[in-house]
């Protein structure tokens, strides 16, 4: 009877020591992340190198370990997406327009948020090239991704005012698919093909420095204002899936844009430590706090590039509003 008694109160402490064990060994949730290359992933890189996901995913009951991959656009992403190789996405809004309108009602890819509002320019070392009127078979533009990436959408929207209609794919013709970094690289060798780059920051600053280079055209004239240029997305299968770790996704994204708006220098310097940029990092920081580049959550005139594409049929469905495109636990911020 003593001997029973005695197991009988152990019982609870043998129980304990192993949930305690169990706790200790068990393995994390890994959450694949992919980014691209440039200043406008600033925030995602301070959400990596200061490990916010983890941090917040522990708020939530969460035990997350995030991994990161970097590729060259958008649409590289959306087929890792498909493949189930990779949970969240980050990108242009071209791509994510494309991915929300052939995946609906399937696949269902939404945006969980944006990132940032940052123009992009179209430079060349072309003296000729005053306007996009000015590109002719003997210029080759460097965008991420020929017709799909934001970079090319936004080349189509200017042909399409420029041109008329039916014309907006003028310019097509004249455009090659290259990483920013390539492109950057290629066009100021001055020995390349490329003639004009249409890039983001730090490469179209970069290249402006040299005076053989100028500006052909801003984004933000293209839009009539400032525009999202980054947002993150995942499928259905990840966000309904996984309520939590969105939420925890999304706390950590908000809190490495405040991070990145109160401390520019430290956010520049993790910047050009995770990238293994030569770009100072005084540099970096003053691309960051140039009033044109907004760090920000809010999608912005994200209807103005789907309402384009599904007008010209390079996507086969057309959102109501940018609720459509974007997740519900962003609904509330006055997105556009």
């Amino acid at each position: 009877m003593k001997q029973a008694a005695r197991t009988l109160w152990h019982l609870p402490l043998l129980a304990a020591a192993l949930i305690v064990s169990a706790s200790a060994t068990a393995t994390p949730l890994t959450v694949h992340i992919a980014e691209q290359f440039g200043i406008a992933y600033v925030p995602l890189t301070v959400m990596k190198e200061k490990h916010l996901l983890e941090q917040e995913g522990k708020k939530v009951g969460l035990d997350l370990k995030s991994e990161w991959m970097q590729f060259s656009n958008g649409s590289a992403m959306n087929d890792a997406l498909l493949s189930g190789s990779l949970d969240i996405a980050s990108g242009g809004v071209g791509p994510l327009v494309t991915a929300w309108a052939r995946t609906k009602g399937n696949h269902d890819i939404k945006g969980l948020c944006a990132i940032d509002s940052m123009p992009q320019w179209l430079n060349t070392i072309n003296p000729d090239v005053k306007t996009v009127k000015d590109f002719t078979a003997k210029d080759r533009i460097s965008v991420p991704a020929v017709r799909v990436s934001l970079q090319a959408v936004i080349l189509q929207m200017a042909a399409l005012k420029e041109f008329g209609k039916g014309h907006e794919h003028d310019l097509d013709k004249y455009t090659l698919s290259l990483s920013h970094p390539d492109a950057l690289a290629q066009m100021m060798s001055f020995k390349s093909e490329i003639t004009a780059d249409f890039t983001s920051a730090p490469y179209m600053y970069t290249e402006l420095k040299n005076p053989k280079v100028h500006r052909v055209l801003n984004s933000y004239d293209v839009l009539g204002g400032p525009h999202t240029f980054i947002s993150a997305w995942a499928m259905s299968s990840f966000y309904k899936k996984n309520p939590k770790i969105v939420q925890a996704f999304l706390a950590a994204m908000r809190d490495a844009v405040k991070y990145v708006k109160a401390d520019p220098a430290a956010a520049a310097a993790l910047w050009v430590k995770s990238n293994h940029s030569r770009l100072p990092v005084a540099e970096v920081e003053d691309i960051i706090k140039k009033p044109e580049n907004r760090f920000t959550i809010v999608p912005e005139r994200t209807m103005a590039f789907a309402n384009y594409m599904a007008d010209v049929k390079m996507v086969p469905n057309r959102p109501k509003s940018w609720k459509d495109m974007y997740i519900k636990a962003i609904h509330d911020l006055p997105g556009s």
